[in-house]
């Protein structure tokens, strides 16, 4: 038999796995900085993009959730 969640609960758990998305982005982004100012524009700009792909998916996310809850 499953456990049904309360909305709070919910919540809580989205809010742990958005916030991994969070750092993940933030990490690639940094880590493309470095990478530009070590090596080149071009092997940190891949980084950076890929960071930036990790942080629309997250607003992406959170844009969908909440228009679940608006409703």
């Amino acid at each position: 038999m499953k456990k049904r969640l309360t909305p709070q609960q919910e919540f809580e758990i989205m809010k742990l796995v958005l916030d991994k998305f969070l750092w993940i982005g933030f990490f690639l982004i940094v880590f493309g900085l470095y990478k530009m100012l070590e090596k080149g524009i071009t092997d940190g700009a891949y980084y950076m993009l890929a960071g930036i792909i990790v942080l629309f998916l997250f607003l992406y996310i959170i844009v969908k959730e909440y228009e679940v809850i608006a409703r």
